[in-house]
């Protein structure tokens, strides 16, 4: 097993890949989710958008993730993580969206009248493997100028 270790190190040196770690397994799994607001209505803003923001970033160190890139917008949220496959990205993804409509319906109001949930039950996943991490960074953060 150490001299596993050693290689993957060095392999992870060598080709500038960064790896995560928990007990048992050495691991890379990046994904680009998007989930809506119910009926798409624009509901995150006017100091919505950065509460939700610091939720997000609550649940995700809390479950030893990591948020590579965020953008919010008025009806929908981009996020670009990592996830220990052990957890799994759709155990991630129930925590953010349940927390976050809980919180931001208890702090807002306004909310509730407007919607009966926060979150539609669907969401968008797809592994960030294939694609340069770089162009799924730069497509996320330019979502506000498009």
């Amino acid at each position: 097993m150490l001299l596993y270790s050693i290689r993957l190190y060095n392999w992870t040196m060598r080709n500038k890949r960064s790896f995560k770690s928990n007990k048992n397994i050495v691991y890379s799994c990046k994904y680009h989710v998007v989930w809506t607001t119910k009926y798409r209505r624009k509901v995150l803003e006017n100091g919505v958008e950065s509460r939700l923001k610091e939720i997000l970033q609550e649940v995700v160190s809390e479950l030893q993730s990591e948020i590579i890139e965020l953008e919010v917008m008025p009806d929908h949220v981009h996020l670009l993580c990592e996830v220990d496959p052990q957890y799994g990205i759709h155990q991630l993804v129930k925590r953010l969206k349940g927390r976050s409509s809980r919180v931001l319906r208890e702090e807002y109001p306004w909310l509730r009248s407007r919607l009966p949930t926060l979150w539609t039950n669907a969401y968008f996943v797809a592994t960030v493997g294939g694609a340069p991490l770089r162009a799924i960074k730069q497509y996320i953060e330019k979502q506000k100028s498009v």
